[in-house]
């Protein structure tokens, strides 16, 4: 992608990145599918030889548990651990960037440590809100806006993640790690006046 982004493909009119694949639109006017996969060959042969830039390390303060992390003591006590432990497992690791989808700067960062890894919540919620930092399956991540969601919310951050008016829209990159920093409710309300 990184090749692709560098050196744009005319007629190609976004890059939608997954785990493991790419997903290249295209404009068929412009541009025949077998011409496209002929320069896609061409970008593929050079990939071992592309450097990449240097990881980012970006610390995002989270508030855990209470209001801003209702299922927290859910999830701490399906694994058998207090809530203090689980925000120690939680905040321990740092998280992989794999792409960012389904919300405008929501990234889906990996791995989970072993001992929290939890299933989606059986209904999602009508509303989750921004800045809210959940948990499903494997992965981590936090919402960057208002949305319905099914993952567990252990916190919430005071940092937006999602800003339009940024050059850089999206506070996360793929292929940056990710911290999170427990933060208290008063860092909370002190960031939020900085931020704002």
């Amino acid at each position: 992608m990184r090749l692709m982004e560098l050196e744009p493909i005319a007629g190609v009119r976004n890059l939608h990145p997954a785990y493991c694949s790419l997903l290249v639109k295209f404009d068929g006017l412009k541009l025949r599918h077998s011409e496209l996969e002929e320069i896609l060959r061409g970008y593929i042969e050079r990939m071992e030889k592309e450097e990449l830039a240097e990881p980012r390390l970006v610390e995002i303060p989270v508030c855990y548990g209470g209001e801003f992390g209702p299922d927290l003591q859910d999830v701490a006590e399906s694994h058998g651990m207090t809530a203090e432990r689980a925000v120690e497992l939680h905040a321990s690791t740092s998280y992989l960037v794999y792409f960012l989808g389904f919300a405008p700067g929501f990234a889906y960062l990996g791995e989970l440590p072993e001992a929290l890894v939890t299933p989606r919540l059986a209904t999602p919620r009508r509303s989750v809100p921004a800045g809210s930092v959940g948990i499903a399956g494997s992965q981590t991540g936090v919402y960057p806006i208002a949305t319905p969601g099914g993952w567990r919310l252990l916190g919430r951050t005071p940092v937006g993640m999602f800003r339009p008016e940024r050059a850089e829209m999206s506070l996360l990159r793929i292929g940056d790690r990710v911290r999170f920093v427990p933060i208290s409710q008063v860092q909370v309300a002190k960031l939020k006046l900085e931020n704002a």
